[in-house]
């Protein structure tokens, strides 16, 4: 335990589901926690890893019930000034798509300090999955990452980011792939490659490969639902299940070493 003014928060990236992922930081900060906030997405067995400490179940899930922002943001500053180490661990990387940005401004006027540790976002699990890049010189010089569910309920310029000619990786877009699907053709060719990936880099991972005119019909028809990555673009076309099937799915599995990330840290 921490004393004095010495608490802190530490913004715990934990990956997509698989511990294999988490990084050697990332485990031996969750083995020196005092208390720990656990994201909804991130794998149960993480707490295994922080055998001394408190774990709150704090999880955000996109139509659910979920735990208030400003609750978990005075949790964090709570037991950071009993001179707490406080890890907030969230699913993927911390700093996308994983509202780091107000914690880290709640933090910082509450005058406490913070330390961050990097991960692997699902995008590039899902990418990973597929045996193919993001990017590629000979279809895309980048990538976007993209949220397809808006604070206000609005919807991003699909058209817009479709005209970059950038690869789209598309989070939380399950709930309206039909639509974005659909607008995104105002832009792109209805032959342009496309996957959904759901539970990217986890052992129930699942994938589906098509074309932005498909992709929508051949989720729906695997059974594919959030959380999961929308990938779109002429780089996603060099997937090697392109070459077998545009149609096609499968499960993806991984073996966990808890006990070797635990003697590790």
């Amino acid at each position: 335990m921490m004393t004095g003014n010495e608490g802190k928060v530490t913004l715990v990236s934990a990956g997509p589901g698989d511990l294999d992922l988490l990084t050697l930081k990332a485990a031996k900060v969750l083995a020196s926690a005092d208390v720990v906030l656990l994201d909804d997405l991130v794998s149960p067995e993480i707490v295994t890893l922080a055998p001394q400490a408190r774990v709150i179940r704090v999880g955000k899930r996109g139509g659910c019930r979920s735990t208030p922002q400003a609750f978990i943001e005075r949790l964090m500053q709570r037991y950071a000034r009993r001179g707490l180490h406080v890890v907030r661990v969230k699913g993927g990387d911390a700093l996308l798509f994983g509202r780091a940005g107000e914690e880290l401004a709640a933090l910082r006027r509450a005058g406490v300090r913070v330390e961050i540790v990097n991960g692997v976002s699902s995008a590039f699990a899902a990418a990973a999955g597929l045996r193919v890049s993001l990017t590629h010189r000979d279809h895309c010089q980048g990538v976007i990452f993209v949220t397809a569910h808006l604070r206000d309920h609005s919807e991003p310029d699909w058209q817009a980011l479709a005209a970059t000619g950038m690869t789209l990786a598309i989070y939380m877009g399950m709930s309206r792939i039909e639509s974005l699907c659909a607008t995104l053709v105002g832009a792109l060719p209805t032959t342009t490659p496309a996957a959904v990936v759901q539970w990217a880099g986890s052992a129930n991972e699942r994938r589906v490969t098509g074309t932005l005119g498909t992709i929508a019909a051949h989720a729906r028809a695997a059974g594919l639902g959030s959380p999961a990555i929308i990938l779109v673009g002429n780089a996603i076309g060099e997937a090697a299940s392109f070459a077998i099937s545009p149609a096609s799915f499968g499960v993806h599995s991984h073996e966990s070493s808890i006990e070797e990330l635990r003697r590790r840290a």
